[in-house]
């Protein structure tokens, strides 16, 4: 597949760089960056810190080169992630859209994309993740009703949005497996006086160092709990998700898919 990578020297675009630079499956036709910065015309691989160049250019327009290209994969910002969903859908190219902190609105406005391009749109796309996702589910069956359910996460101080994209996905699972509404009985951190609201779930968004991404998720009972918990080393394992989700994408038809498709959860 021929691949364009949105901001390619941005924490996530380095490393799907490096990953996908690696996959046989994959041939690199350019990346997209910030008009007017200095890595412009130069070469992708360089530009992602790899020390070599793979023949593939950083531009600064997506229009420029999106009809080279088979997939898009984008990790970016909100405001810059909504254009590509716009461009994918004009030139009806499959993306990979992992961003996260959208609105309500931009996220209708990337269902209706999904209508007219596959377009596999994923909080986190780690593979353990997801697994982690299914034993919530599970769980949330069997003893949500009964449970104070509290999600703790971690992430690095130059995080946006909080809580997390993942946390709240696990939020809607968890609601959903107890025949709830997330937005009824979410909790947003906790102060002052008073018991404990039954049947919420509470958040906790720790922002701090270069921690990569750290998720639990507490089911406290009298007597006894249960902690699921994920912890990220480093981001590769949702680089290399993504590009896995980028070649499920691969001969698919308008749809919006989500990494269960992929992992065939």
């Amino acid at each position: 597949m021929k691949l364009i990578i949105i901001a390619p020297k941005g924490k996530m675009g380095r490393l799907i760089t490096k990953v996908s630079s690696e996959i046989n499956d994959f041939e690199i036709v350019a990346g997209v960056g910030h008009p007017g910065k200095e890595y412009i015309g130069q070469d992708i691989g360089m530009v992602a810190g790899l020390g070599r160049n793979i023949g593939a250019s950083v531009v600064d327009n997506l229009e420029d080169v999106i009809n080279e290209c088979d997939v898009i994969i984008d990790f970016s910002n909100i405001e810059l992630s909504m254009k590509v969903v716009d461009m994918a859908v004009k030139y009806k190219k499959s993306l990979v859209c992992g961003t996260t902190g959208f609105t309500d609105d931009n996220v209708k406005k990337i269902y209706e994309a999904s209508q007219q391009i596959p377009l596999l749109f994923a909080s986190n796309t780690s593979r353990v993740v997801n697994l982690m996702n299914t034993l919530l589910e599970i769980t949330s069956k069997i003893i949500g009703n009964i449970s104070d359910i509290e999600i703790i996460e971690m992430h690095d101080a130059f995080k946006k949005d909080a809580p997390s994209g993942t946390s709240k996905e696990m939020g809607e699972i968890i609601a959903h497996a107890m025949e709830k509404e997330l937005k009824d009985i979410a909790v947003y951190g906790r102060e002052g006086a008073g018991e404990r609201k039954l049947g919420s779930i509470g958040y906790h968004s720790v922002r701090a160092g270069d921690i990569s991404s750290s998720h639990t998720v507490m089911f406290g009972l009298m007597g006894e709990r249960l902690e699921i918990t994920h912890h990220a080393y480093n981001w590769e394992c949702f680089a290399r998700g993504a590009c896995e989700g980028a070649l499920f994408l691969k001969d698919k038809g308008p749809g919006l898919y989500e990494m269960k498709d992929v992992l065939k959860l």
